[in-house]
């Protein structure tokens, strides 16, 4: 029988939650946040838009699907902990290589269980998120208390550069292709022959999904590092160009900033997540941080044209301010349901669009995936 190692989780606010450690043993820090997403917990550990944080899954059981090779989003987790109520160490999927805490433990992943994740959650939402840590090493809950009081908050710093590829590539793999036979070779992410426009995507914290997303939607996919000048980029020739995912901050990433700014009205230009938010801080808007943020698979977003809601994937930290008086170059398309934030933005006069939710889910729903050929469309009209 496997022995049982105690792990503390304490909070910047004097609470202290004592449960086992799964994963990883040792001690980690960052910003305490909550994911309501029910599954795709392997997606969230690699989604590099997580640098920085310690994520608590609502969702009361995980690891029962273990992990496997095809639905990382990333080459390695960029969560800085993980938070659960109850770890399953054997997992039943037949994908399954690994279990969760094996792959956690290999990538040194610092994991707690048997906590109420639900008063955790309760205290976030009342109270914010919290700069917290984990630790399996010092035990003493005043020693731990005063370290998540000292842990960086994340406004004004920039994670953009500890998770940018470090050189340009290219990327073929489009979406999964699955049968009703589960065994199948035929089950794969496919590689398209034909290829279509081309799209530069300034890796901020890409998740291979929205890549996969444009191959899908017909385009040739070529991704450069984040400090890549809009010079280089345009000397791509590229049909357009997607501003990613990422972590933080994004006032703190003045360099992204400064090339789209350089970019904007020269070719199309599509944003998402982190991306949406350097595009209105390049166009005149500013961005603040939320109370606790958006992290899971069940945001409402309405479409104020249509009145469409779609439920949407999200993890972001901060948000766009509503553009105030008529000078703004940007008309809100989309807002959110539960607390009216901007989750769409398009420019008055240029060809570019910006959403705040995740069009390539992963995990989540499918409802905004046909924001890709909106994209695609919008190149052709331009």
């Amino acid at each position: 029988m496997t022995k049982k190692i105690k792990a503390i989780l304490a909070l910047e606010d004097g609470s202290l939650w004592e449960g086992e450690s799964f994963g990883a043993e040792g001690e980690t820090s960052g910003e305490v946040v909550f994911n309501t997403s029910l599954s795709g917990y392997q997606e969230i550990l690699t989604d590099p838009s997580y640098k920085g944080q310690i994520v608590l899954m609502t969702c009361s059981e995980i690891g029962n699907v273990g992990v496997n090779l095809d639905d990382t989003e990333s080459h390695r987790p960029f969560t800085e902990g993980f938070v659960v109520r109850e770890y399953l160490d054997r997992p039943s999927n037949w994908r399954s290589l690994y279990s969760l805490g094996e792959y956690m433990k290999q990538a040194g992943v610092v994991g707690i269980q048997g906590v109420d994740t639900r008063a955790i959650t309760r205290r976030l939402r009342i109270e914010g998120a919290m700069r917290g840590i984990i630790s399996t090493q010092d035990l003493d809950p005043q020693s731990l208390v005063k370290k998540a009081r000292e842990v960086p908050s994340l406004v004004g710093i920039d994670l953009v550069k500890e998770v940018t590829c470090s050189e340009p590539y290219e990327w073929v793999e489009g979406l999964w292709s699955g049968t009703r036979y589960l065994f199948s070779p035929e089950n794969k992410y496919r590689v398209p022959g034909k290829k279509g426009p081309k799209v530069v995507v300034c890796d901020f914290g890409v998740k291979r999904n929205i890549l996969r997303g444009l191959v899908h939607a017909g385009f040739s996919v070529t991704v450069v590092p984040a400090l890549t000048p809009a010079r280089q980029i345009l000397d791509y020739t590229p049909d357009g160009i997607l501003l990613s995912n990422g972590p933080g901050d994004p006032a703190a990433v003045t360099y992204a900033v400064s090339t789209t700014q350089d970019l904007v009205g020269k070719v199309p230009i599509l944003g998402i997540c982190l991306g949406h938010q350097i595009l209105g801080l390049a166009c005149g808007l500013k961005t603040y941080k939320l109370k606790f943020g958006h992290h899971g698979g069940n945001h409402p977003v309405k479409d104020l044209k249509t009145g469409k809601v779609s439920i949407t994937a999200q993890n972001h930290g901060f948000a766009v301010e509503i553009p105030s008086g008529g000078g703004s170059e940007f008309e809100v398309t989309e807002m959110n349901c539960n607390d009216q934030t901007v989750e769409g933005l398009k420019h008055r006069r240029y060809p570019i669009i910006a959403a705040q939710y995740h069009p390539e889910a992963s995990p989540g729903p499918h409802d905004a995936a046909p924001l890709f050929q909106k994209f695609r469309e919008m190149i052709e009209n331009a």
